[in-house]
């Protein structure tokens, strides 16, 4: 039931209790009103008789003619002396024999009090009357009216007053109607709006409110809410996009209160830590068990302690793998834990190291030759024409040897740099290997080598021209400097599909051990050191090949011939 209605009953059920006790007081009334004026007029024929009697001492036939005086025809007066004997009834004919009237109530009653009065059923007549008897020193004189529908309407209230009770009482629902409903039009809307802001139905309409201190009232209401529905909005848009970048990311999160109780945490975090526990974690507060985390335990609890912003950062080591983990108390006694796998990084920065060594002796090796031949000849000004011709020889191997290795170097580091540097192209791979063997034919006629081709002339790719020369350039000076003489090398596009090439490089010369496989594209790493030195290469030509490969989003192996000698598999993308 609505508010209105429920106000509406309230307020008419108080007015029509109001009301019905004052009809009910006021007819009461009316009636007691009319019953009190038959009573006058009976008591006025009573005492008007007794007078008569007392003064004129008459008999039956004259009471019976000023009984006739009086103006009710209908009227009947009964005389009774003190021994109820009837000595007089207008109703009955002299000498009629009537009963002994002490025990009528009337007239018990007025023994005892100033008057008596009933309604009852007379013997005598056969009809009802309205008696009423007053008791003198002599006699009972009562006087009776028949009861009937005339004096049953007579001594009934006045209903004009009912009337017009009913009359009021229907302004009264109408004016009650109009005022629960203009009161309660404000909390109706209010109660609509909140109804459809709970089940998220709320539309951006303006609701139309009375011009009263209610509908203010109400208008901030829905003024506020609108202000924190899109408030809210805001931060739960915000939230999302947190939660997915937290989702998102390769760090480990876990937010936590100051009861050391998950908060949110991505799936990284669940990840790192159950690496980093010996066993596994159902739940990320488990964390705090573990003696890795002892000292980072042992931060929060005193960060919690004072109550300030603080921040703390330790390195766990744990199945070979390096974490970075991190963490930070606010103020308001939560903290966050963030867990970086950074053993790819710790991977890199030893590679480096290993890279700037590397890089540092293989410059330092052909420096030091052209230094030491120069410096023989300037301090041997009387050095033979051919030693000094010799010397200047090995100077200029030794000066080719490391502008080779720098410019394999500036090879390598621009395309660790990205693809934004090499354009890409159609390219005929059967055009890239004829250059390639072009360039080294004379190798090839030295070594006594022979070349196999074995793929389609309309071979097409779409790549850098540039890097897939150095692929076969590089694969081919490693088989001309290293497999020996005599060779056959064989050159083959065994396969292809929708996307990919498939390549095989391989040859027959000494081979490689299975243990040097899969380091052999690691830069400047060299089989045999001494060896690769004298053949003058630089220990990157393998690695340049790797990474030309993986430019044009293949991969690529080596492995071992059966019957001898070294072949390398690899895919080209087509496009």
């Amino acid at each position: 039931m609505t508010l209105n209605r429920r106000l509406f009953l309230y307020f008419f059920s108080i007015f029509f209790l109001m009301l019905a006790i004052i009809c009910f007081f006021q007819y009461e009334r009316e009636k007691e009103f009319r019953t009190e004026q038959l009573d006058q007029q009976l008591s006025t024929y009573n005492f008007t008789i007794f007078r008569f009697i007392k003064e004129q001492k008459p008999n039956w036939e004259m009471l019976e003619e000023y009984v006739h005086l009086f103006p009710d025809t209908a009227l009947r007066v009964t005389v009774i002396d003190t021994t109820g004997v009837v000595i007089f009834d207008s109703s009955v004919k002299k000498g009629t024999k009537l009963g002994n009237h002490l025990n009528r109530p009337e007239i018990e009653m007025s023994a005892y009090t100033e008057n008596g009065k009933a309604i009852r059923h007379s013997v005598s007549t056969g009809k009802d009357y309205y008696y009423l008897a007053h008791k003198f020193p002599a006699s009972y004189i009562r006087s009776a009216l028949p009861y009937n529908v005339s004096l049953v309407s007579m001594l009934k209230a006045n209903t004009f007053f009912l009337y017009f009770m009913g009359l009021v009482l229907i302004f009264a629902v109408l004016a009650l109607y109009l005022i629960s409903r203009n009161f309660t039009r404000s909390i109706d809307r209010l109660r609509i709006f909140t109804q459809k802001a709970e089940k998220e139905e709320f539309l951006d309409t303006d609701i139309e409110f009375p011009n009263d201190e209610l509908g203010e009232i109400s208008k901030n209401i829905v003024k506020l809410y609108k202000l924190q529905l899109q408030t809210k909005v805001e931060v739960n848009n915000e939230r999302e996009k947190l939660i997915k970048h937290l989702q998102i990311s390769q760090e480990g999160l876990g937010i936590f209160s100051s009861e050391k109780k998950e908060t949110l945490a991505n799936s990284h975090f669940i990840q790192y830590t159950n690496i980093i526990s010996d066993q596994q974690c159902e739940t990320s507060d488990q964390i705090f068990s573990l003696p890795e985390f002892a000292e980072l335990n042992e931060f929060i609890d005193k960060s919690l302690l004072n109550n300030q912003l603080n921040r703390k950062r330790l390195t766990v080591e744990k199945g070979g793998r390096v974490f970075a983990v991190q963490c930070i108390v606010f103020q308001d006694d939560t903290f966050e834990i963030s867990i970086n796998d950074i053993t790819v990084q710790e991977h890199e920065n030893e590679l480096k190291r290993h890279l700037t060594q590397n890089i540092s002796h293989e410059l330092k090796t052909p420096v030091s030759s052209i230094l030491g031949y120069m410096e023989s000849i300037l301090e041997n000004p009387d050095m033979d024409t051919e030693r000094q011709r010799f010397f200047v020889d090995r100077s200029f191997q030794q000066a080719q040897r490391l502008r080779d290795l720098l410019q394999d170097i500036s090879t390598l580091n621009k395309m660790d740099e990205g693809q934004r540097l090499f354009q890409k192209e159609p390219c005929n791979i059967s055009d890239v290997i004829s250059d390639v063997l072009n360039d080294v034919h004379l190798q090839i006629e030295q070594k006594e080598c022979k070349v196999i081709q074995s793929f389609q002339p309309n071979t097409q790719i779409l790549g850098n021209r540039s890097l897939l020369y150095s692929i076969f350039r590089n694969l081919m000076d490693n088989t001309l400097n290293y497999a020996g003489e005599k060779l056959t090398i064989e050159i083959s596009c065994y396969r292809e599909d929708e996307q990919f090439y498939y390549f095989s490089f391989s040859d027959n010369g000494v081979g490689v051990a299975e243990e040097h496989l899969n380091r052999l594209f690691e830069r400047f790493y060299r089989v045999d050191k001494g060896r690769s030195r004298k053949q003058g290469g630089t220990g990157l030509g393998l690695a340049i090949v790797k990474n030309a490969v993986i430019y044009h989003r293949g991969t690529i192996s080596a492995k071992r011939v059966p019957s001898g000698g070294l072949s390398f598999i690899f895919s080209l993308r087509k496009f």
